[in-house]
């Protein structure tokens, strides 16, 4: 590793970078800052969440910046706006000693005027979300014919939250001339697909291993009934008084519900999810960063562009579906050189994601029994002894005081006066555990027993599936599917299309063939339909994931299909076993289906609307 000095950068950016504590550039930076400063070449930068992205190409973009020029040099794309946020925070600590340097956000969910008021004062760089820099193209407010770089930061969660349409049109307005930087934690299809149409030569620099499986993080997990789940988070937050945490869930709904239990349980604990207002995001990461929260339980999508360096644990209440999640997940904790702690609260139809993440990050799992009340007790109990130690006593106000309480307590002995003034604030968590059941007697041999029938069973399906891609008679036809439909609060206004509505099915459920069927588009919500056996899995998967800045809602629509005449996207089933591989679950010419079946007129004229 190398010093910031060493890179080449100017020593104002060198001294401001030092003021916050860093003293040696992260592997990317290595890589990126010295080919930034020395090419106008495009980049293609595999990294994960984690590895110092931000600085990689914001310090060698500050470095060359025209500050006399009020025009946009430099506009870097984010898939949330919280990450945006985060980002601009970033650079201009970076900036800290450019004098006159303008950098700001343009995000959705807030006030357009504002951002309209900053670009007009002119601006060096600008920091925003696809749908809100779109917008702004189009009002013709955002002027990019001077821009030199343009960087995509978390290339692939942009593309898995639909913004695909939103990325074309902003890369076809900016001069070939740019330079552009793409960063990505992974290099799916559609991001060559990117590179080839939008960038010349670009070099790859790859350091997606390094945050893999850090030395200093340690992967913990607990095998429990999954009605226990809850009563191990708080066994575990229990064990850990200091604990400064994340707790990952998998929806909104379930983080908002497990905030609200641990609030309920008198635990220093508050939720960060969809349903809550910029304002009120904003208030809760800024409490979770000054430590006024021990612990924030949170949905993925909720959690980006929240920057804290010193968590002591990363806590999965639900495993996600995808090992890479993970990654991301626990690289959050063990950051700068300190130790830190993943823990997974998982049930034994789990096993196998274990060991899948085990296989990416290079490291094996700690199965960890769950404390009893006991153990829990006597934690506690020592970490309030060593509190008491550590009171600070100089210029205490209290000694004009001890004359009278020596007085009332005299008639006590000075085990007595411990052993009562331990119990006032321990008293409730010996009461509390005082008959605690063993978590760890889960039913193993039954469910191990039936997780491996399902194992099988799904092993079967998928075979099944693929049996049917291969021989179209032996599947069973559409008209025997059961289908629910569902009301989904995205439509043509808000660049909804079939192709994106596919997008986010894939996101919700990953690993699962759904069969999709029709898709109707409107102009402020839309509806579609999926095998009903999945359905509770696509609603739980899709609410509170993020399109064009708005948080995706869905719910079982009551509304009756429209049959007499196909509407404005709405056309054949889809289904995503005859996916193209692609994060959409097909192309935009041909939603899922077989492109060598003969379409009907009907279907190519509602295809040819769009």
């Amino acid at each position: 590793m190398i010093s910031f000095k060493e890179t080449g950068l100017k020593p104002e950016i060198v001294e401001a970078v030092t003021e916050l504590g860093f003293q040696q550039a992260t592997p990317i930076q290595e890589e990126c800052i010295p080919f930034i400063l020395s090419s106008r070449d495009d980049l293609i930068a595999n990294a994960q969440t984690g590895t110092g992205k931000t600085a990689a190409f914001g310090l060698p973009i500050l470095d060359q910046i025209d500050v006399d020029n009020k025009a946009i040099q430099a506009m870097v794309m984010s898939p949330t706006r919280e990450l945006a946020i985060q980002i601009t925070k970033d650079l201009q600590k970076y900036a800290a000693n450019i004098k006159g340097i303008k950098i700001i956000p343009v995000y959705g969910g807030a006030s357009i005027e504002p951002q309209l008021k900053a670009l007009k004062n002119g601006v060096h760089i600008v920091v925003g979300t696809p749908g809100r820099l779109l917008d702004l193209i189009k009002r013709r407010k955002l002027n990019l014919k001077e821009i030199k770089w343009l960087v995509l930061d978390e290339a692939d969660e942009m593309l898995n939250m639909g913004f695909k349409d939103d990325l074309d049109g902003i890369l076809e307005t900016t001069p070939e001339t740019r330079q552009t930087l793409l960063f990505s934690a992974t290099l799916p299809k559609e991001i060559l697909r990117i590179s080839k149409d939008y960038m010349t030569n670009p070099k790859r620099i790859s350091v997606a291993k390094a945050n893999m499986g850090a030395d200093n993080i340690v992967h913990h997990y607990y095998q429990v009934n999954a009605r226990d789940k809850y009563a191990v988070l708080k066994r575990v937050a229990d064990m850990n008084p200091k604990i400064y945490a994340i707790v990952f869930c998998r929806t909104r709904r379930e983080a908002k519900d497990i905030a609200d239990k641990l609030i309920k349980d008198n635990y220093n604990a508050d939720a960060l999810h969809g349903d809550l207002s910029q304002a009120q995001r904003e208030h809760v990461m800024k409490r979770f960063r000054v430590r006024n929260l021990q612990i924030l339980v949170a949905t993925d999508v909720a959690a980006r562009g929240l920057d804290v360096t010193d968590l002591t644990h990363v806590i999965n209440y639900s495993l996600p579906d995808d090992p890479e999640i993970y990654v991301h997940r626990s690289g959050r904790t063990g950051r700068a050189g300190k130790d830190g702690i993943s823990v997974s609260i998982t049930h034994n139809r789990e096993n196998r994601k274990i060991r899948d993440i085990e296989k990416l990050i290079g490291k094996s799992f700690i199965k960890k029994m769950v404390p009893n009340g006991r153990e829990i007790c006597e934690k506690q109990l020592f970490n309030l002894v060593a509190n008491m130690e550590n009171v600070d006593l100089t210029n205490s106000d209290i000694d004009s005081f001890m004359d009278a309480i020596y007085s009332k307590l005299e008639w006590m002995s000075k085990e007595e006066i411990i052993k009562r003034f331990i119990s006032i604030e321990f008293n409730r968590f010996l009461e509390y555990y005082k008959n605690a059941q063993d978590l760890n007697n889960v039913s193993r041999a039954n469910d191990e027993g039936r997780g491996r029938n399902r194992d099988r069973g799904r092993d079967r399906d998928r075979e099944g599936g693929r049996e049917g891609g291969r021989n179209e008679g032996k599947r069973r036809s559409h008209s025997d599917r059961d289908f629910t439909r569902f009301h989904i609060n995205v439509g043509s206004k808000t660049h909804a299309n079939p192709g994106a509505i596919i997008g986010l099915i894939n996101k919700a459920t990953p690993g699962l063939s759904v069969e999709i069927g029709q898709i109707e588009i409107l102009k402020k919500f839309s509806f579609f339909e999926v095998d009903s056996k999945y359905s509770q899995q696509v609603m739980e998967g899709v609410n509170g994931l993020s399109f064009q800045d708005e948080i995706v809602s869905v719910e079982i629509s009551n509304s009756p299909k429209q049959d007499k005449k196909p509407h404005r996207g709405q056309g054949d089933r889809f289904d995503r076993r005859k996916s193209s591989g692609n994060n959409y679950g097909g192309s935009s010419k041909n939603y899922g289906g077989d492109k060598k079946r003969k379409e009907s007129s009907k279907q190519r004229r509602a295809k040819k609307q769009w």
